[in-house]
């Protein structure tokens, strides 16, 4: 398809939502709540990019579909399109996109692969603290909470997993873990743990106070591999 045909129905899919949020004002109200809500939320907890695909994509389709078919019957009194109707389609669709993506795999497993090597811990106490803050997603060793085998929460969770453990594996240190020597300079910035991973009262054994953040910072400076001094 050429890039002006492209842009074309781009421009013929717009004018028609357009058309369709001005003649069911109401609905477009709602609607627009209810996607400033869901990209709000799921930008806050770290959806992944696929997940607003699915989703979005999976409540629209059959959205599209209905008004489509209804405005093709518009002659008939019982198919024309209002309010009610349309939010009653888009709350089906929803509910309905709730249920079909528990049939999607990606973050069910919950597995932890083998412990292969670790950091020579300066203390006994640096690891216990590491283990609280920050092997949730930087280690093989992830307890994973109930509510991690629930779409699309599961997504989220097992997405923080696998971007943890690529940028650094404190299970698999034999392995050669480049960014590693960055560990000081995340946890003295404040950018480990990340503040998403304690939000709304989630894993509070991961909020240290400030004794103990000292305390960490000390063992891991005494860590070898784990800063850049």
């Amino acid at each position: 398809m050429k890039i002006s045909k492209l842009i074309s129905l781009i421009r013929v899919i717009i004018d028609w939502l357009w058309d369709l949020a001005k003649t069911f004002k109401f609905t477009a109200v709602v609607v627009g709540i209810m996607a400033l809500a869901f990209i709000g939320i799921s930008v806050l907890i770290g959806m992944p990019p696929f997940g607003f695909v699915v989703i979005i994509g999976f409540v629209a389709a059959p959205t599209a579909w209905y008004i489509v078919r209804a405005q093709r019957k518009s002659t008939s009194t019982v198919s024309k399109l209002t309010n009610v109707r349309l939010l009653t389609v888009i709350f089906a669709a929803t509910l309905g996109t709730m249920v079909a993506i528990q049939a999607i795999p990606y973050g069910r497993s919950h597995s932890n692969p083998p412990i292969t090597g670790e950091p020579q811990w300066a203390t006994p106490r640096t690891r216990e603290l590491m283990v609280r803050a920050c092997f949730g997603c930087h280690s093989n060793e992830v307890k994973y909470p109930s509510y991690a085998s629930v779409a699309p929460i599961s997504w989220v969770v097992q997405s923080h997993v696998d971007e943890g453990r690529q940028a650094v594996n404190y299970s698999e240190f034999d392995k050669g873990q480049r960014r590693a020597k960055n560990t000081v300079i995340a946890v003295t910035s404040g950018f480990m743990p990340p503040s998403y991973y304690t939000q709304f009262g989630r894993h509070p054994e991961a909020k240290l106070t400030k004794a103990e953040m000292a305390e960490l910072i000390a063992g891991l400076k005494a860590t070898p591999g784990l800063s850049r001094g």
